[in-house]
């Protein structure tokens, strides 16, 4: 059952995507949500947290060619570092720098670990202290396994969204299928 929120009123529903940087069903899925979430705004307040899922662990972190990517998937510990290190500055940081990163590396072609990609993401959307964060390749670490276990354990594909804990919904959904979720999950 969704939560009153303090703020509004509104029912709060809470979002957990697990995600990963180089998956197109991802980037779509994401923008279905973004739409489904400006249909209800009025109706809802949300809460959107996204988490690590690595299409292909074993992938080297310099990356792959990109037709080599689409045959094998690519390393993406970098942007969810970030990605992570951006939510605890606030959810909306977090959901606006993966857009970021969906737009450079759909759209532009940019390589998902180029350092000066994951920056310039971050500085565009408000995440302060990017650069000093990512200078040590430990930080993030603990926590992004943190929630690989928790979050995408028992998963085996993305993008996969758990909406106030307990509805799952998963694959690039249109706007319709998450409104009917939220209606769902608000009871």
């Amino acid at each position: 059952m969704a939560q009153p929120s303090n703020s509004t009123g509104k029912k709060l529903i809470r979002i957990d995507v697990s995600s990963d940087s180089v998956c197109p069903w991802c980037f779509v899925g994401k923008r279905n949500l973004d739409k489904a979430i400006a249909e209800l705004k009025d109706q809802f307040d949300f809460v959107v947290k996204w988490h690590p899922f690595f299409l292909d662990p074993s992938a080297p972190k310099e990356g792959v060619n990109k037709r080599e990517f689409y045959e094998r998937k690519g390393n993406t510990l970098e942007s969810h570092r970030l990605i992570n290190f951006a939510g605890k500055q606030g959810f909306d940081k977090q959901h606006n720098l993966v857009e970021e990163l969906f737009l450079g590396y759909f759209t532009q072609g940019i390589y998902i670990g180029d350092r000066e990609f994951l920056l310039e993401s971050a500085r565009k959307v408000g995440v302060e202290g990017a650069a000093e964060f990512l200078e040590n390749p430990n930080n993030g670490v603990k926590e992004v396994n943190e929630e690989l276990e928790k979050y995408s354990a028992n998963i085996s594909g993305v993008p996969n969204y758990t909406i106030n804990g307990k509805h799952q919904l998963s694959g690039g959904q249109p706007p319709e299928a998450f409104m009917r979720a939220f209606q769902v999950a608000a009871k």
